[in-house]
This record gives C-alpha cells, sequence and structure tokens, in this order.
C-alpha cells in the first residue's frame, strides 16, 4: 500500500526517510541528542505555528467573506469538518513545541533552563545568549497558556462543542480570536529570538 495515501503513513515515512538520509550522511554513528531534540522541536513547532498562521491569514478571513456570502454555501462546513480537526493539531502541536523546547534547555551543555527564564540574569555573569533565547521562550510560554487557556476553551463554544447561550458564544468568538492574533504578534519576535540565539543575535 502507498503509505502517501494515509497522513500516518505519510509521517512515518518521513521520518524513515530522515533516519535513512542520517545513517548515511554520519561520520560515525554516535547520536546528538540536542540535535534530534531541536529537530523535533522544529517539527511540532513548524504545525503549531503553521495552523496559527492557517487559522489567522486563511480561516478567519474566509469565514467572514462566508458569512457576508448571501448566495454561498457558509461556512458551516469549515466550523464541522476542518477547525476541530485543526484545533487538535494546533494544540498538541503547541504542547509538544514547549515541551522539545524545554527539553532542549534541560539537556543541552550551552544553555540553563533556569537562566534562560532568568534572561541570562541568574548567575555571577549576564549571559547575552541565554537572554536571547528566553525572551523567545517567555513568549513562546505565554502562547501556549493562551492556545490551552483561551483559545481552546472559548473555540469549544463556539464549535459547540460545550453548550453556551449565543451571548456566550459571541464572547467567546471574540476573546479566542484576540489570543490567536496576540500569539500571531508574538510568534513573530518570538522566531527571530530562537533563531537569534543559534546565530550570535538577533540582526548579527
Amino acid at each position: 500500500m502507498n503509505p502517501l495515501n494515509t497522513i500516518a503513513g505519510t509521517i512515518i515515512g518521513g521520518f524513515v526517510l530522515a533516519v535513512i538520509i542520517a545513517l548515511a550522511t554520519m561520520g560515525d554513528l554516535t547520536i546528538n541528542a540536542d540535535s534530534l531534540i531541536i529537530w523535533l522541536h522544529v517539527l511540532f513547532g513548524i504545525t503549531w505555528i503553521g495552523l496559527l498562521y492557517y487559522f489567522n491569514f486563511v480561516q478567519a478571513p474566509a469565514l467572514v467573506d462566508a458569512a457576508g456570502d448571501d448566495g454561498g454555501p457558509g461556512g458551516a462546513g469549515i466550523t464541522k469538518y476542518v477547525a476541530p480537526r485543526a484545533l487538535w493539531w494546533f494544540r498538541w502541536g503547541a504542547l509538544f513545541t514547549w515541551l522539545s523546547g524545554a527539553t532542549f534547555l534541560m539537556h543541552s551543555a550551552k544553555y540553563n533552563f533556569v537562566d534562560v527564564f532568568a534572561l541570562g540574569m541568574s548567575g555571577e555573569v549576564f549571559n547575552q545568549s541565554s537572554m536571547t533565547i528566553g525572551i523567545g521562550a517567555w513568549l513562546g510560554t505565554f502562547m501556549l497558556f493562551n492556545v490551552w487557556a483561551i483559545i481552546w476553551p472559548n473555540q469549544k463554544k463556539v464549535l459547540g462543542m460545550v453548550e453556551a447561550t449565543a451571548d456566550q458564544i459571541a464572547k467567546a468568538k471574540r476573546v479566542a480570536f484576540l489570543a490567536s492574533r496576540s500569539n500571531t504578534l508574538m510568534s513573530i519576535p518570538m522566531a527571530m529570538s530562537m533563531v537569534g540565539a543559534g546565530h550570535g543575535g538577533f540582526f548579527i
């Protein structure tokens, strides 16, 4: 059976191909644990932020257009079939992005988990690199909180997964929208901090 016929087969195939490439190009068979963790962190992050951008750049404007189109099919198909599935990948992508990032900070020889969240100021000497990645870590933490404590509970009301009045649904839409837009805003400096930490600074 063609693995591309299912999402599970495609993901498994991607991992198998990655392992083959890694084995074929390694100088020896020593596994670099930090690189492995960062690779997973990036994969989870692509899933999370990719869906965040989908919600903000594609789905939300499309639902507005659908609501204003009297002769159109409306947005029921999106809210019934697309949004719940996208939100599943979105929230778990967010959690595993944060957990894999935290695992890296606890495992890494370069960074110290406490110093990163103290923005490089927990030791006797200020650590610029810890501050750079720490800004990204804090932004990612705020974003994770938004996903699980604000966006998801309110989206459950919007999508009819939990019972809510019309007023509660209207309020939930607005709260989830603002939290999602806040995450989109924070994702830009978060990416700058994460990339900057690996390359010596923000713009140098």
